[in-house]
């Protein structure tokens, strides 16, 4: 359409555009097949379509959408090159998933593969780089599920569809407090273990208590005191059983 055909204020270009009246009842048509054709391919692409997407599966899906969007509002376009759109998306996303089963290495490629952030307690700092995690994120994904430091956590898995595993640690060892550094309150009420340092880039427990050391993990020298899960108990409270 050219710019002097543009009459501003018309309604029924604004509404309806340049196509006839009459291909509004089309268009009703051409939802309810997109729609079932929709509903049956991703029926049989799987459950998965309908819960947490892999790389091929959130593929899969933008290719639906970007073939059906076109033929539902398009007068010129038909319906029979989304049909056909749809079942060669169908065909790849199987035969994606024949290989992954039988080879490893094609699933590692396709569907990503499993990464350990933290290894008892420590956070390995080359893992987080590589997935684009930065520590804060961590700390708010374990602030999530209640931790309160990284001596709780035994594993942290960063899965193939972008969320996370965490398993507890089952010893009551001192680490990196997850909690910002802003919430004095909170931070006060954690019991220091002052005997105790830890790196504060990735968790590293040090015993020496000397600040000038690398950290062996990370090779930083940032250290601070280490907590554990138990509260100290507040001043007024000790003074009152006292």
């Amino acid at each position: 359409m050219d710019a002097q055909e543009i009459i501003p204020w018309d309604w029924r270009r604004i509404f309806i555009g340049e196509v006839p009246g009459g291909f509004l009842l089309e268009v009703v048509l051409r939802v309810a097949f997109i729609y079932l054709l929709l509903l049956i391919s991703m029926r049989i692409l799987g459950k998965k379509m309908a819960s947490q997407f892999t790389r091929n599966e959130m593929a899969a899906l933008v290719c639906l959408a970007s073939a059906v969007g076109v033929p539902i509002l398009s007068p010129d376009r038909g319906l029979l090159p989304a049909l056909i759109i749809c079942i060669v998306i169908i065909l790849l996303s199987r035969m994606f998933l024949y290989f992954s089963v039988r080879s490893e290495r094609v699933e590692a490629i396709t569907l990503g593969s499993v990464e350990t952030l933290i290894d008892e307690g420590v956070m390995n700092i080359k893992t987080m780089e590589s997935t684009g995690l930065s520590q804060e994120r961590v700390f708010a994904q374990l602030r999530s599920q209640q931790i309160m430091h990284l001596g709780e956590v035994r594993r942290l898995y960063f899965e193939a569809n972008g969320k996370f595993t965490l398993i507890k640690s089952k010893d009551d060892r001192p680490g990196l407090t997850v909690i910002p550094d802003f919430d004095t309150e909170f931070t006060k009420s954690q019991q220091k273990t002052y005997n105790v340092l830890v790196c504060s880039v990735c968790g590293q427990l040090n015993a020496s208590t000397r600040k000038s050391l690398r950290c062996p993990s990370c090779r930083r020298r940032h250290w601070k005191v280490a907590v554990t899960s138990a509260e100290k108990v507040p001043d007024e409270v000790a003074v009152g059983h006292q």
